[in-house]
């Protein structure tokens, strides 16, 4: 029979355990790469979202994508540009995600057997069991987002933020992912470091 110290011990072994798991709950993890030269000194500015010729062509998906980004943008110190002035930084933004299903056979050892004792006649020996696992479709996800100077059209910043799981997201996590690429604006890093963030609203 447990005693008082050791029922302690396990209760509060539990609730770290829940708070633990309530904290990965609440995050979104991410592999960030960046690059560019943004001018030292040079404050966000206003900004302007641009489409490709493809991405005007799906004009409804590139206004979820843009409206995902759009928190993290203005997190990182941009401004939208009022309406009838030019901008000083124009700005695409992307994403895809990937769908792969997982297969049995995509391992010479799918079956995933192992050895074992009958229990009520031990004089019988060990025995092979087979056992199946079947595998869930996994999603790799990833956001791109590319700043350029309105003024001379060069590229000063890119940043591009991805990870994976078992579910395809939908805009809370594309804003998750946009917030991981522009985390550390402007500043630059190993490609690519992982960068955790709160899940977005």
């Amino acid at each position: 029979m447990m005693n008082r110290r050791m029922l302690w011990a396990l209760a509060a072994g539990a609730a770290a355990l829940g708070l633990a798991g309530c904290a990965a709950v609440n995050q979104v993890w991410a592999d960030v790469s960046s690059f560019g030269e943004w001018p030292g000194g040079r404050a966000p500015g206003s900004y302007a979202f641009e489409r490709l010729p493809s991405q005007q062509a799906q004009a409804e998906l590139q206004q979820q994508l843009e409206d995902a980004a759009r928190p993290a943008l203005e997190k990182a110190g941009f401004k939208p540009a009022a309406a009838g002035a030019e901008p000083e930084v124009l700005v695409q933004v992307g994403a895809r995600v990937s769908r792969a299903e997982g297969s049995p056979w995509d391992d010479p050892l799918w079956w995933h057997g192992g050895f074992g004792a009958w229990r009520h006649a031990p004089w019988r020996g060990p025995y092979w069991g087979a056992t199946w696992r079947i595998e869930s479709a996994r999603y790799e996800r990833e956001v791109a987002v590319l700043i350029r100077d309105r003024a001379s059209g060069k590229p000063i910043h890119e940043a591009r933020a991805s990870n994976e799981g078992f579910q395809g997201g939908g805009p809370a996590l594309l804003k998750s992912l946009y917030a991981a690429a522009l985390f550390d604006f402007p500043a630059l890093g190993i490609n690519p470091r992982r960068v955790t963030v709160p899940v977005a609203p």
